[in-house]
């Protein structure tokens, strides 16, 4: 029998092992219900749910007290291998466990050992692949170009175009990492390789120069205006200094810039005059050579200045070409009283805030739009939004009268009688005419009338 301590925990004796061993090591399978076919293994398996093992495994539930975990292990064991199901609670993750790790039927050490190894190679290779989808072939090539010629991070860092934006510090961590990170090396290095011949060739011909390239290029002075043969020649005769991928038009480009930016030995910078004499803003212009200030014209700048240029000169010929048709002028009234009437002035439509100067025998009255325009902008004199855009006409007839049709939807009040659409009236010197709320006094040039008069009557008696 099975000692208690005082804790209360029973202490299973050499039988009761020697059960718990007999169930640990029964088989345990799926229980689901389609019925396959048993294996070899299983067979055997079968066979250990003998006579002296069932003796065993009830001796030891006799002698299981007060643990009911026990209780319920003893008595799975205890019904026929045929009864029994496999559905054990300890069995069934170790076994789903071994399949997905791929280890053995150890247990749970050699699962976690299988899972370790095959991480270690995954961890390496995401190292080997770090910062690849930013820092393309082309930029690790450009990169290992330009340290070699000039042998300054800083420089290639400036002067270097990149496919995406890099700082000084990520441009030296990554050189650093393909000199010594051998993983990092040979991923960039396949990549290199594997680029298209033309690629490597455009990246190679934006090499930078190096600083003998460059004083090589100094000897060539900057006022004896060089061809591209002269290039040619001092490559073929220092074809050790400079870079392979060079070639005799990127050497002319670039001593043109050293030209514009004054970097040859042989272009001297004018000296600002000191001492009492004081620089003035003159004075440092007429030091400025405005052969050296000239850009090159722009052609989209010059087209839109003759653009506008065309069109000011078209609008101010059609207004030189619209003066003579202008038969009625806008004067403001003033404090001051001007003259009513000149030697052109037939009658005058005075207002409040402006006078209409009538010099032609017919005129139109009402509100100019953007569509339509009259003689006569009622707009001028005050709020015109009641009146029609052509409200009303003014005409002269040969005998001298003046007569005023309308022709907008509000009537025309003349000294108070009411014009309306489609009907005329005769116009008296010092009428006051009303349109909707605006007021003015209708002055007649009786001098140029009665001339008009006495011309008309001199024409109508000759035979």
């Amino acid at each position: 029998m099975a000692d208690t301590d005082r804790y209360g925990k029973v202490r299973m004796s050499v039988d009761q092992s020697q059960s718990l061993d007999s169930i640990a090591t029964k088989r345990r399978s799926s229980s689901r219900s389609i019925k396959r076919r048993r294996f070899d293994d299983e067979l055997v398996e079968s066979s250990l749910g003998t006579a002296g093992s069932l003796g065993k495994v009830a001796r030891a539930r006799a002698q299981s007290i007060s643990s009911p975990g026990l209780e319920a292990m003893s008595s799975a064991a205890t019904t026929p291998a045929s009864t029994v199901t496999p559905s054990s609670t300890v069995s069934v993750p170790t076994e789903n466990r071994q399949r997905r790790t791929g280890g053995s039927a150890s247990g749970r050490t050699g699962g976690s050992a299988g899972s370790r190894r095959n991480k270690r190679p995954r961890h390496s290779h995401s190292v080997a692949t770090k910062d690849l989808g930013r820092w393309k072939p082309t930029d690790d090539l450009a990169l290992i170009t330009n340290v070699q010629l000039t042998s300054d991070l800083r420089t290639v860092h400036r002067a270097t175009k990149f496919s995406c934006r890099f700082t000084v510090q990520e441009i030296q961590q990554r050189w650093y990492a393909l000199l010594y990170d051998q993983a990092v090396s040979r991923v960039a290095v396949a990549a290199m390789r594997n680029l298209h011949p033309e690629i490597v060739a455009a990246v190679r011909s934006r090499a930078l120069f190096s600083k003998a390239e460059e004083q090589l290029l100094q000897t060539i002075k900057s006022a004896s205006n060089p061809t591209i043969d002269v290039f040619q020649e001092l490559l073929e005769q220092n074809a050790q200094v400079f870079y392979p991928a060079r070639t005799a038009k990127s050497l002319y480009n670039h001593w043109n810039l050293m030209k514009q930016y004054h970097l040859l030995p042989d272009q001297t910078v004018q000296a600002v005059p000191r001492g009492e004499h004081v620089l003035n803003f003159s004075d440092a212009e007429d030091l400025i050579q405005d052969g050296d200030l000239g850009d090159p014209p722009d052609e989209a700048v010059e087209f839109e200045l003759a653009r506008s240029d065309r069109l000011i000169k078209k609008e101010i010929r059609s207004l030189e070409n619209e003066m003579g048709n202008w038969q009625v002028l806008v004067d403001s009234v003033t404090g001051i009283s001007p003259p009513d009437f000149d030697n052109q002035t037939l009658a005058v439509l005075r207002g409040r805030l402006v006078r209409y100067l009538m010099r032609s025998r017919e005129i139109t009255m009402g509100r100019t739009t953007k569509d339509s325009s009259v003689d006569v902008d009622l707009s001028l004199e005050g709020p015109a939004w009641k009146i029609s855009r052509r409200q009303g006409t003014i005409r002269l007839r040969n005998n001298g009268d003046f007569f005023l049709s309308s022709e907008g939807k509000r009537p025309i009040y003349v000294d108070g009688r009411p014009i309306l659409a489609g009907n005329k009236y005769r116009l008296n010197n010092n009428s006051v005419i009303e349109i909707a709320g605006l007021r003015f006094i209708f002055l007649v040039n009786q001098e140029l009338i009665n001339v008009i008069r006495h011309e008309a009557a001199r024409l109508n008696l000759q035979p």
